[in-house]
């Protein structure tokens, strides 16, 4: 019997009640949310579940949602497959912007230690219990996560894009 989405959605409501939302498939990949609290069980379930057996963690990275409110401002997204069946699972959980902070699954899935370091590398994300979590591309001394999205994407000062300069003025492109 192959792995249906019904019966995964179905498995992780029994297990986990309000704490697992927003079931649906985008890009052809299963995909639903669960509560920063609960993330660690979610994916030990997916994991260890004999019915499941998403032994694999493809990826795992971050996302700046800047316009969202305060509760829901980063995204850590985890990739899982299961081999043996060949189904792939997107699980979702969302930050707040006062403390970006979530359990670390290391101990799950050794693979998980570069990815969570590039996470909070990049974000600022910290990952609780994590082995050791620090700057893996970035120099230490930054002070800042490159990938938010709290600057704009041109610095506004910036004379070496100015229009002016390749011939797009006012009065040449209205032609």
């Amino acid at each position: 019997m192959a792995l249906e989405t019904a019966y995964i959605q179905e498995k992780l409501s029994q297990k986990f009640g309000n704490h697992v939302l927003n079931f649906e498939m985008q890009r052809d990949v299963f995909s639903f949310e669960a509560t920063s609290e609960t993330i660690h069980e979610v994916i030990q379930f997916l994991k260890e579940n004999q019915d499941l057996n998403f032994h694999f963690l493809t990826d795992l990275c971050g996302v700046h949602f800047p316009d969202n409110d305060d509760d829901h401002q980063f995204e850590v997204v985890y990739h899982l497959h299961n081999w043996v069946e060949n189904v792939r699972i997107r699980v979702r959980t969302f930050l707040s912007n006062e403390n970006p902070e979530v359990d670390s699954i290391t101990d799950l899935f050794l693979c998980a230690n570069w990815m969570e370091r590039e996470t909070y590398d990049f974000y600022g994300i910290t990952f609780k219990g994590h082995p050791q979590l620090k700057r893996i591309l970035n120099m230490d001394e930054m002070v800042s996560f490159p990938m938010r999205k709290e600057f704009p994407m041109e610095d506004s000062g910036r004379t070496d894009k100015d229009d002016r300069f390749f011939g797009r003025t006012v009065a040449n492109t209205n032609k």
